[in-house]
């Protein structure tokens, strides 16, 4: 079966999916440094907290003292080691203002390679989430996989991952960009639909393989399957 069509039969199960934080490219790497341990949720608290109390503007930012911005994002309910991620997020900043005079978007402008590199610059930002970012943001369609479910296209496609993270995760950015049409849209919507599913079914270390809409067209299901076999 094809992408598109697991895709279709995910949607189906948990609806529509729909993009979550924010939409420029500087404030998702901010978003992304506003929470510990990363989640939605305290990325989110950790975010709302910095625009509210310090802004989101890099010359905001670096104006703001360490300990201040640390205060803000410890009483945002935004998760651990607060003082650290202050400490990140001014360095952030003073990247954006000195390297590109404080707009980071028109750095992004370039090839995706370029821009990766630009991104990779950042704390915290790897392969994943700076493919994310290029998309989401509009820069660039590219087929970008969530790092904690990079799992969920390889064991649906080949039913085991690579002996190392780098390897898995071209591995699946291959796949599903052969297998869906290089559009923000429909990439988009196959990033959000395989975090889904790897959050609330593809488990990392149980996955609940028998409430799996897709079990049936899954080679890790028909592998594990075949291994309990007598």
């Amino acid at each position: 079966m094809k992408l598109a069509q697991i895709l279709d039969r995910l949607e189906k199960r948990y609806g529509k999916p729909k993009r979550h934080g924010p939409a420029d490219a500087f404030s998702m790497v901010l978003h992304r440094n506003s929470g510990y341990p990363q989640s939605d949720e305290r990325c989110d608290n950790g975010f709302a907290a910095l625009k509210e109390h310090i802004g989101l503007k890099p010359k905001e930012i670096l104006e703001a003292t360490d300990a201040r911005i640390a205060e803000v994002l410890r009483e945002g309910k935004s998760g651990m080691s607060p003082e650290k991620r202050a400490r990140r997020l001014k360095e952030i900043a003073a990247i954006v203002e000195m390297k590109y005079s404080g707009d980071l978007g028109r750095a992004l402008k370039g090839s995706p390679v370029e821009a990766r590199k630009v991104l990779k610059q950042f704390p915290t930002i790897g392969d994943s989430a700076a493919d994310r970012i290029l998309l989401f943001s509009g820069i660039a369609p590219l087929a970008a996989i969530p790092a904690n479910g990079v799992r969920v296209p390889m064991r649906i496609a080949f039913g085991e991952e690579k002996k190392n993270y780098a390897a898995t995760y071209r591995a699946a950015q291959e796949y599903v960009g052969t297998e869906v049409v290089a559009e923000f849209p429909a990439r988009q919507r196959a990033y959000l639909l395989l975090k889904t599913h790897g959050e609330e079914i593809c488990k990392d270390k149980k996955p609940l393989c028998e409430e799996c809409p897709i079990s049936r067209e899954c080679a890790y299901f028909r592998r594990m399957r075949t291994k309990s076999s007598p």
